[in-house]
């Protein structure tokens, strides 16, 4: 969790470090992605720089050059889940001080929300 004032280009670095390891039945576990869709607020030199030392490649549209549009289909994921997260009404504002119980909320918020979509899917 950052400030709602931090560009989204300062978080990049904390975010790609705080993935956990990814668990797999075949194989070694793989510790990073291979590649990361990120729109233009992206497209700055630190961003590609620390995508570099961590050997993720990038999908970044370029500013100027690019439409965003093309990541329409990886942005719709996030989009949809955050709409699903934003119906429940202790995480639309932050009410509380301290980030690990707004975590707290945000994992049972999720929970439930991945509990209903399983039980329409029955």
């Amino acid at each position: 969790m950052s400030a709602a004032n931090l560009h989204d280009s300062q978080a990049l670095e904390p975010l790609v470090q705080g993935i956990p390891k990814i668990r797999s039945r075949r194989g070694p576990r793989c510790r990073k992605p291979a590649k990361l869709h990120a729109d233009k607020a992206y497209d700055v030199p630190d961003c590609h720089r620390a995508l570099r030392e961590q050997r993720i490649g990038d999908r970044i549209a370029r500013r100027g050059i690019e439409s965003s549009a093309r990541l329409g289909r990886h942005r719709w994921a996030v989009e949809r889940t955050i709409a699903w997260l934003g119906g429940y009404c202790r995480l639309t504002l932050r009410y509380e001080r301290h980030a690990h119980l707004f975590a707290a909320f945000l994992a049972l918020a999720a929970a439930i929300t991945c509990y209903k979509k399983l039980e329409l899917a029955n």
